[in-house]
């Protein structure tokens, strides 16, 4: 087991060797611990060596110049320059605060990014000001559309957090997929087989298999097929890749460059790097704070009084299992696939830090 605080300090010491400012390798490590005591591996400390691969290709700036490209009152267009794409994400969030404080909505949506860890931990950020927060962003192309074996979208997340007055937040945090691409590579690292309904070999015939993509394979969207909804889910990650990268002119579909080996970068493009989309909502902007809260305490008892099927013992309000695993991860420590510390213990070495 490890402390939040040695990985925090290590992830830390990782990126200002890959030449980041110390308060952007802050913000970096912050986000890769948010997923692990959130109990979101997939998005945690086994993206390190797919930054650090970037890096060392060239492919990402870690001294860039974020800035705001397009504005008005309530909404804004973010350049991150290729960025990490954390730093310029945290950037593009903390704007759309302060322009909902000012305009009661505030809408950002920014290109030229990168992978930026878990959705959740933008949309939570609004929290803090008692707003409701929201984040989309696309991601690499690994999902075939309903019918398809062409890999055209990402795993293409939602993050929704809502303010209570007296329970935890309601906090969302899904992909639009059955499961996250990070999964699948959890999975690889531990060697185990995933649920037919994921994934896809190159000639549409469903698979276990969590290597397949790396062998032309493809995900498949929220439903799995088009008899258990695939559709609906097709639908939710074109919306988030039109949010993301339509309106920031990023990269969309099939031409957002990759953040893992195995897949080209392509020549083409039809924007600039990866997209992604913020909102904030000022509660007063609609009706008196309070009374929203008030009203989703009442939301939250009358879901909690839903009666569970046989079997199981509680039902869930969204932010249950994440909260829960916080509290826990916390106290118990933060648990690494053996595979996972072998690749730390690799990055560790090169850039001559210590990894225990």
């Amino acid at each position: 087991m490890y402390t939040y605080d040695y990985l925090f300090n290590f992830t830390k010491s990782v990126f200002l060797k890959m030449g980041c400012p110390e308060k952007d390798a802050e913000v970096i490590a912050e986000v890769f611990l948010a997923a692990e005591v959130r109990d979101h591996a997939s998005h945690g400390m086994i993206r390190i060596k797919d930054y650090y691969e970037l890096w060392k290709a060239g492919r990402i700036n870690v001294r860039p110049d974020v800035r705001v490209v397009y504005e008005s009152p309530s909404t804004a267009v973010v350049d991150g320059d290729n960025s990490v794409g954390m730093v310029c994400a945290r950037k593009s969030m903390e704007l759309a605060i302060q322009k909902a404080e000012k305009a009661g909505t505030g809408w950002v949506a920014t290109r030229h990014s990168n992978h930026f860890g878990i959705a959740g931990y933008y949309a939570m950020m609004a929290l803090k000001h008692g707003m409701i927060g929201i984040c989309l962003t696309n991601a690499n192309p690994l999902v075939a559309p309903t019918f398809s074996v062409s890999r055209m979208m990402g795993t293409n997340p939602i993050a929704v957090a809502i303010p209570t007055a007296k329970y935890p937040p309601f906090v969302a945090d899904f992909a639009t997929t059955p499961i996250a691409r990070g999964k699948l590579a959890v999975a690889e690292k531990k060697g185990e087989k995933v649920a037919f309904g994921f994934v896809q070999d190159k000639t549409g015939t469903p698979s276990d298999d969590p290597t397949i993509l790396k062998s032309g394979g493809s995900m498949l969207t929220l439903g799995g097929d088009r008899l258990h909804g695939s559709h609906k889910g097709y639908c939710l990650s074109a919306i988030v890749d039109i949010f993301s990268a339509v309106f920031s002119g990023a990269n969309f579909g099939p031409f957002v460059p990759p953040s893992v080996a195995y897949l080209p970068v392509l020549e083409k493009k039809v924007g600039e790097g990866t997209g992604h989309f913020f909102g904030a909502m000022r509660i007063d902007a609609f009706q008196p704070a309070e009374e929203f809260k008030n009203k989703m305490d009442q939301w939250i008892e009358t879901f909690r009084s839903a009666k569970p099927a046989e079997g199981q013992e509680r039902v869930l309000i969204p932010g249950d299992p994440e909260r829960e695993a916080e509290e826990r991860i916390r106290i118990e420590g933060i648990k690494l696939v053996p595979a996972i510390k072998d690749d730390l213990i690799k990055i560790a070495g090169e850039l001559g830090i210590d990894f225990k």
